[in-house]
């Protein structure tokens, strides 16, 4: 959640950052009216208690009628003083309610509109000329089906559309991918985690994925529970309601998980092959840092996931995603764009979305610092989306038989392996 001081003394920025988005302006008067409700409520809730407990040390003072007096005071003060509180929970709760509604606001430096208004900010690698190696290019699927890598047939038999086997060199591919990517992670100074799959609301609402992403959240009602979509909720819970030293800043974790998303709304979209599935395994980077710092930790982030992606000899592009294609808790975000030969385009691998203090707020994680205490910042960013990845592999270093060659930094992982080859020709 936003500060709502800032809210209050600058409130024509978050109405900006409002509209950028594509979402309610209205909000931002709404929860400015629930605000004043809220404080105004707690002063009068307060005068009238220091009003009661003044008439509380008068009364054993008095006699007669004038106690008498008293103690009817006292009567119609304690309904009052019942009622303002009321009023007061009830501001505070319609004020909390509206700020969990509201959106991170979007860094001025973010490229306005929707999800096509985007700036590339740069490209990495050559882009494979097919026709003149001779060869028309075999999509992913295929590819997968041939190596015996890849099999959606039985996925959807067994659990439905959107699901799949990875079997063979194709899963001992995605150990590969998983044990070279968390090489790096380490390398780089992040602590590996192996994360819960599962976690209860005030972990998934904490991070930002029960307000416009809730369509795409699994929910276990028996147990209500979630499943994550991302390590990411689970690595920004870990500390939830910790106070952390700032001298122990900044804090970075390497997560692995299962990850499990519902596409809703993505019907007819990418249905063959595995680019988009229900579940799947990912590395998530995340970072805890002072807010100051978050700015210089989104770049570096990013330079990890194109120092990953270069590693893999993918061609790629990074791109300033617009502010209608935010998700709710992050200010600013990049995509890593891997070339994917048989479509014809870019698509996103990775993407780095610095939260600022949005995440934080609402976890109540906070840094202490020379004895004061202040909400800290927290980033997320997608190291290997271990199907996407593959597609990318598969498509980019296919060969004319069908036979795909094997990136160097992934060889020690598959026992020096050079060449994934056929199964069937």
């Amino acid at each position: 959640m936003i500060d709502l001081r800032l809210l209050r003394e600058d409130p024509d920025r978050v109405r900006a950052s409002q509209r950028a988005r594509g979402e309610d302006v209205a909000l931002v008067d709404a929860l400015l009216s629930a605000d004043e409700r809220r404080r105004s409520s707690g002063v009068r809730f307060d005068e009238l208690r220091a009003e009661q407990k003044s008439l509380g040390k008068l009364i054993p003072k008095a006699a007669g009628d004038e106690k008498a007096e008293l103690l009817e005071r006292t009567g119609r003060l304690a309904a009052d003083v019942k009622a303002a509180d009321a009023d007061r929970d009830a501001a505070a709760s319609e004020t909390q309610d509206l700020l969990l509604k509201l959106s991170n606001l979007v860094h001025p430096d973010v490229p306005v509109g929707g999800e096509e208004d985007f700036v590339t900010l740069e490209t990495h690698g050559t882009i494979r000329d097919f026709d003149a190696e001779g060869f028309a290019p075999r999509d992913h699927l295929e590819l997968g089906q041939l190596l015996a890598a890849i099999d959606v047939e039985r996925g959807a038999k067994v659990s439905g559309s959107r699901f799949y086997f990875l079997t063979g060199v194709g899963a001992l591919l995605e150990l590969a991918l998983v044990n070279a990517a968390m090489a790096q992670a380490t390398a780089a100074g992040f602590t590996p985690m192996l994360t819960p799959a599962l976690v209860r609301p005030q972990s998934m609402a904490g991070t930002g994925f029960l307000g416009q992403a809730a369509q795409d959240v699994y929910h276990l009602d028996k147990d209500d529970l979630y499943l994550v979509g991302t390590s990411e909720v689970a690595l920004a819970a870990y500390h939830m309601d910790e106070i952390i030293d700032a001298d122990r800043l900044p804090l970075r974790y390497a997560g692995f998980s299962p990850c499990f998303r519902r596409e809703a709304g993505s019907h007819g979209k990418d249905t063959r092959g595995i680019f988009r599935v229900h579940q799947f395994d990912k590395v998530e980077m995340f970072s805890y840092v002072a807010p100051e710092d978050s700015q210089a930790e989104h770049q570096r982030l990013l330079e990890w996931e194109k120092q990953w992606l270069t590693s893999l000899e993918l061609p790629f592009r990074v791109i300033d995603v617009a502010s209608g294609d935010l998700g709710s808790s992050a200010a600013r975000k990049y995509d890593c764009e891997a070339w994917i030969p048989t479509q014809g385009k870019y698509r996103e691998l990775t993407s780095t979305s610095d939260c600022t203090e949005y995440q934080s707020r609402r976890l109540s994680i906070r840094l202490r610092e020379d004895k004061k205490v202040r909400p800290l910042a927290t980033l997320n960013g997608t190291l290997c989306a271990v199907p996407r990845t593959i597609v990318a592999i598969l498509e980019n270093h296919q060969q004319a038989d069908g036979s795909v060659r094997v990136p160097e930094v992934l060889r020690p992982y598959l026992g020096g392996r050079e060449i994934l080859e056929p199964v069937t020709k």
